[in-house]
């Protein structure tokens, strides 16, 4: 092992297997599960209200999302009264809990991810870029830590990384919006001109989509916005639900000449639906014939996206673009199990159909955007450097007393850059914008790391609070056959030893690995003899608070023959995204360590496996802290930038 730091690391080897709790000494899997269909109208019904009525809604695929721990609710989750999906956790009676610290709550703030000074945050909203500046909108309570009284917040960054919030965009003063400003999305019009499509919640509940534009085009700030006199501009269709109708998106201009927008909805509680609406002008929509695309028991659908993505590029497009060597990809927030989902498909722009490549992944049944704690994304093309940006909201894991206590809740994920995996043709691939290498302070690489069978290895890097990691892994069989009962897709966590897996790293972990974080991969066996990876994250022992939501994440990443197993892991304090395989595969976590928190935070490799060793190489740096401020209106050197922009 070699380090090319300017001090030199041995970490020495020892063997300690990942255990299902810090006492106990047995790694040995705990399988099975059962998932029992009720074919009953009314038992479905049922079923129905209490998945609706749980604190954390399941994942599509049961098997891949473990949660340590039940929970009962004494209150429905916030939100669900209004029309709107559930915002925040429910308040919890059977979990005691947790006595936090002031220093606990103030190191679980991230250092370089976007987020308010106060008060509750959720859906990103019209992202775009205008003057040099990227703007960011987002669903704001202006008064207090949880959802409710829903704004538009607005900042802005040259880089997409340092932010400085801006007075409040939209605010619900009107009877189309008095109940809400909810999600909405920027057009770039060819001239110039900005547009901005919004649900608003009225006095009477109804969801209707509503037209802002801004004040003044030459203000690269975009500080005032004003409401189209004529609003709503769309109402419920005829046997649409009234408060099931939101989130337009980005429009994109058709061969005709006209614009296309599409909005999400149902049809029969369970079909969940895109609708397209036609314009001209942006104040009178007309509703097309059929759907843009429906799938059955996938129920409501929430910010649906829809945009174009090369097949042979490696460069965003606009999303306006047609025509041969051009996919679509459509995406869907699932409201039933808060999670996103996306498909690449064929847009047909004269029938205004999308159809899937591949039927059996459809959206809503196969792909998702991120496999952890992620919901509510939206993309934009950045003009500036021929990109499409993707932004994620990222919600809280504890409870609604911990958040109005330590005074703020939910974050944005870093924005990812979106391209078509040509490698595979059925992917999409995530990564970082490049902004963030900005951060990136002294970088330490430890390579050919032997990591035993069963065993962990410490990398020296000091305090692991703030880190960028690439690391590839090579693996070393042992065994020439495996008749091993293996469970599928990530099991149980990290304590779910297999023969190839898992491996990967444990972040936000403590000495003691009493609390950690395992990011893996987990090779399996297939019938065929060829091995099927899964790229997971494991929460379940990332805190000792009882109060905290825990769950193993994770899903299927390609993983090809002439490639090795590679991820990228940033940590930032209480948020880990990690990208398998290039961003193939992406997962967000959530973790709030009692003890693995400020200089006690470290960084360790592992593999679990039983039949293999892994060899591991690694570049991590420590990262910077981004600067997220007010703007500084009252600075003569900011005001000269704004109008040199």
């Amino acid at each position: 092992m070699e380090a090319s730091s300017s001090t030199s690391h041995d970490p020495a080897l020892f063997h300690a297997p990942l255990l299902h709790h810090p006492r106990r000494r047995s790694s040995r899997p705990l399988k099975g599960f059962a998932v029992i269909i009720g074919s009953v109208v009314f038992l479905l019904s049922l079923v129905i209200l209490i998945v609706n009525q749980s604190p954390e809604p399941l994942a599509s695929n049961p098997s891949s999302v473990t949660e340590a721990g039940s929970y009962s609710m004494a209150a429905q989750p916030r939100g669900i009264a209004e029309g709107v999906s559930a915002k925040s956790n429910p308040s919890l009676f059977d979990k005691v809990g947790f006595n936090w610290t002031n220093a606990m709550f103030y190191w679980q703030r991230t250092a370089y991810h976007f987020q308010p000074q106060k008060n509750w945050m959720n859906d990103p909203d019209g992202p775009l870029y205008h003057k040099g500046w990227y703007h960011l909108f987002y669903q704001y309570n202006p008064d207090s830590a949880i959802w409710g009284n829903i704004t538009w917040g607005h900042a802005v960054s040259k880089d997409l990384i340092h932010w400085f919030y801006l007075p409040l965009a939209m605010v619900p003063d009107q009877w189309y919006d008095i109940n809400g400003c909810w999600t909405g999305s920027a057009t770039l019009l060819p001239d110039g001109r900005i547009v901005m499509l919004y649900t608003g919640s009225t006095n009477e509940s109804v969801q209707v989509q509503n037209l802002a534009y801004p004040a003044n085009l030459s203000d690269p700030l975009l500080l005032q916005w004003l409401k189209y006199p004529g609003n709503p501009v769309v109402v419920p269709p005829t046997g649409i639900e009234d408060d099931e109708f939101r989130d337009p998106t980005t429009a994109w201009l058709g061969p005709d000449g006209s614009w296309r927008i599409a909005v999400g909805t149902r049809f029969n509680t369970t079909i969940g639906t895109a609708l397209v609406f036609q314009t001209t002008n942006f104040s009178d929509y007309e509703l097309l014939d059929g759907v843009l695309h429906a799938v059955p028991d996938t129920g409501m659908w929430e910010c649906v996206d829809f945009y174009p993505v090369a097949i042979n590029g490696s460069v965003g497009l606009d999303t306006t673009a047609l025509g041969p060597g051009i996919k679509h990809v459509l995406k869907a927030s699932l409201d039933d199990t808060k999670v996103d989902h996306y498909a690449i498909g064929i847009y047909d722009m004269v029938t205004d159909k999308w159809t899937p490549d591949n039927p059996e992944e459809d959206v809503g049944i196969g792909l998702k955007v991120d496999y952890g704690r992620y919901y509510a994304s939206k993309t934009f093309f950045d003009q500036s450097k021929q990109r499409r940006i993707l932004y994620g909201w990222v919600n809280e894991t504890d409870t609604e007393a911990d958040d109005l206590e330590k005074g703020w809740a939910s974050i944005q994920t870093i924005p990812r850059s979106v391209l078509y995996d040509n490698k595979t043709g059925t992917h999409l691939l995530q990564w970082p914008v490049e902004e963030v290498e900005s951060l990136r302070l002294n970088a330490t690489v430890f390579k050919d790391v032997v990591v035993e069978a069963g065993s962990v290895v410490p990398l020296d890097i000091g305090t692991a609070t703030q880190l960028d990691i690439l690391a590839e892994f090579e693996i070393e069989t042992l065994v020439s056959n495996s008749t091993e009962d293996e469970v599928s897709d990530c099991g149980d966590g990290a304590v779910d030893r297999s023969t190839y897996g898992p491996f990967g790293v444990l972040v936000i972990a403590d000495d003691s690995l009493s609390e950690l974080t395992p990011i893996y991969f987990r090779p399996l066996n297939t019938s065929d003899g060829s091995l099927e990876t899964y790229f997971c994250a494991d929460e379940t022992r990332s805190s000792k608070a009882p109060d905290v939501t825990k769950r193993v994440y994770g899903g299927k990443v390609p993983v090809l023959d002439d490639e090795n197993y590679n991820m990228r892991v940033l940590v930032d304090h209480s948020v880990v995204e990690s990208f398998g395989e290039g961003g193939r595969t992406v997962i967000t976590s959530r973790v709030y360590p009692t003890e693995a928190i400020y200089g006690a935070a470290r960084l360790f490799l592992f593999n679990n496996a039983s039949g293999v060793n892994v060899k591991a190489t690694l570049k991590i740096w420590e990262m910077n802290s981004a600067f997220i401020r007010p703007f500084p209106f009252e600075e003569t050197l900011f005001q000269e930038m704004v109008a040199s922009t």
